[in-house]
Parts: structure tokens; C-alpha cells; sequence
């Protein structure tokens, strides 16, 4: 694939994320796009968000658990870039009218206190670079039509990436178990989901390592200050006006938000 047909499709994702709609998924424009030219078309669509004004702080990892994996038919792990205009102050809760197609998922956050760089970190290089963990809720988006994704299409469309909720409750890594710390979601009032660290990658902060053998090698650093997502223990949730969540991880506390506005699309998720 050449670099017109790359800032092609980029540019086709931003156009979509712009005007709240969808594009035909790219693997069906171009059935040889290789994962390698996904990530470049990815970088072309963050570039586009960053050259209107938006900023780059952190990394997400996707596609992690067997849940979101068996939901969405991608059996591999991808990684995105977050932005300062993604995060969302839970005590005024997110607005659907700027989203797509939502899904929600609790996943663990990581907030850095030292830069970190692969490859060759360990999952305990990553306890001691944290400043510390904090339960949140990513609300996954897709600009590819009614979520047929494959991990081309995803890793191209920034693995996904809507808009992000921390709580304000943290804790220090060494202070919990993150591996065996249980999830309580409820949707609503009522139980979703449960889950546990042990189901990211066996750890989340064995998913942080990943991401960061991964991306070292690409020259990508993780820096101080930034927000690793390290992906979802609860699967997939829809969302709509009016719903509240809630996300408990024992031994750190809840992370809770609401729901308003009317998104572009209904969606769904089609393996």
C-alpha cells in the first residue's frame, strides 16, 4: 500500500469520526492491508485529531480479554493512542450525541510516574513506574459500519477508541493485588458482569509490558503522566441515554458514570 492510499483511509476515519458516521470496513476496500499499514493509517488519523488542536496523553490497550475477543471475532491484542479531548469527567457523565456506535467496558487504568521503554520490561518494571492504578470505564466507538471489524480495521480506527472515565479513587499498584482483585460491573442498579485482573493477559500490568515491548521498538516511548489503559475485564455494554454504570475492583474502589444524549447510530456488534 502506498502512502496516498494510507492517508486515504486515514483521512476516511477522521472524515467519519468528524461527522459522527461510518465507512465501509477497510479490510473490504483493500483486502491486503497488512497489520503493519494498519497502524500507519492509525497514526495518519490520530495526526489528523492532533492537527485540529487535540493532544496525545496516553495508550490503550484493546481486545485483551477472551470475553471482548469471542464478542468482536479478533483474537489478538492492538493498542490506540489517547487524547486530552477523550477523557470525560465522570461526575457529568458522557455524552452520546458525540459517539457513534458505544459499547462500554471496566478495565484498570495505569497512571505513570516514570517514563518506561521496551522492549524488556517486566510486569514488575511496570509497578514501579506507576504512580498509580484507578478503576475506569472506556466507552469503545467504531467508524466502521455496524462494528464489522476485523483487527485491520480496528488497529486502523485507534483500536476503537470513544472516549475514557476515571474515577477518583486510586491506589498504589504494590498496596493491591491487581492480578487477583475481583470486578463487579452493574448496569443500571442491577449485576452485569464480574471479572478479574487475572483475566487480562493473566495481569494488567502484564498487558502494560506488552504494550510496552511492543511499542519501544517502534521508537514510542511510554512517558511520565501518561494513562495506559490496559484493557477490559467485563465484556462489552451497551449503552444509552439515561443508563448509569458502575465498576467496583476490590481493594481500590468504584469508578461510576452516567449516560445522556442520543448516539449516531443504534449499532452492534457482528463477529
Amino acid at each position: 500500500m502506498d502512502t496516498q492510499a494510507i492517508t486515504r483511509f486515514g483521512d476516511a476515519l477522521y472524515d467519519a469520526f468528524l461527522g459522527r458516521s461510518t465507512i465501509t470496513p477497510l479490510i473490504e476496500q483493500d483486502p491486503s492491508i497488512t497489520l503493519e499499514e494498519a497502524y500507519r493509517i492509525q497514526s495518519r488519523f490520530v495526526a489528523r485529531r492532533v492537527a485540529a488542536g487535540d493532544s496525545v496523553i496516553g495508550k490503550k490497550i484493546g481486545v485483551t480479554s477472551k470475553a471482548v475477543q469471542d464478542m468482536l471475532g479478533v483474537y489478538q491484542p492492538d493498542f490506540g493512542q489517547l487524547t486530552a479531548a477523550m477523557k470525560v469527567d465522570a461526575a457529568r457523565g458522557v455524552d452520546l450525541s458525540g459517539l457513534i456506535q458505544p459499547k462500554a467496558e471496566a478495565e484498570l487504568a495505569f497512571v505513570l510516574k516514570q517514563d518506561l521503554t521496551g522492549p524488556g520490561v517486566t510486569a514488575m518494571d511496570v509497578i514501579r513506574a506507576t504512580d498509580y492504578v484507578v478503576p475506569c470505564f472506556e466507552i469503545v466507538d467504531s467508524r466502521i459500519t455496524d462494528w464489522r471489524i476485523g483487527i485491520m480495521d480496528t488497529v486502523a480506527d485507534n483500536a476503537s477508541c470513544g472516549v475514557f472515565v476515571l474515577s477518583d479513587m486510586w491506589a498504589d499498584p504494590r498496596d493491591i493485588d491487581i492480578t487477583l482483585a475481583g470486578m463487579v460491573v452493574e448496569k443500571n442498579g442491577a449485576l452485569f458482569s464480574t471479572g478479574v485482573g487475572a483475566a487480562v493477559q493473566g495481569s494488567p500490568a502484564n498487558a502494560v509490558a506488552w504494550l510496552a515491548n511492543t511499542l519501544g521498538p517502534l521508537g514510542i516511548p511510554f512517558t511520565a503522566g501518561e494513562v495506559i489503559l490496559s484493557g477490559s475485564q467485563s465484556s462489552l455494554i451497551p449503552v444509552t441515554d439515561g443508563d448509569e454504570l458502575v465498576c467496583t475492583i476490590g481493594g481500590l474502589g468504584t469508578c461510576q458514570t452516567r449516560f445522556f444524549g442520543q448516539s449516531a447510530v443504534s449499532g452492534r456488534i457482528t463477529p
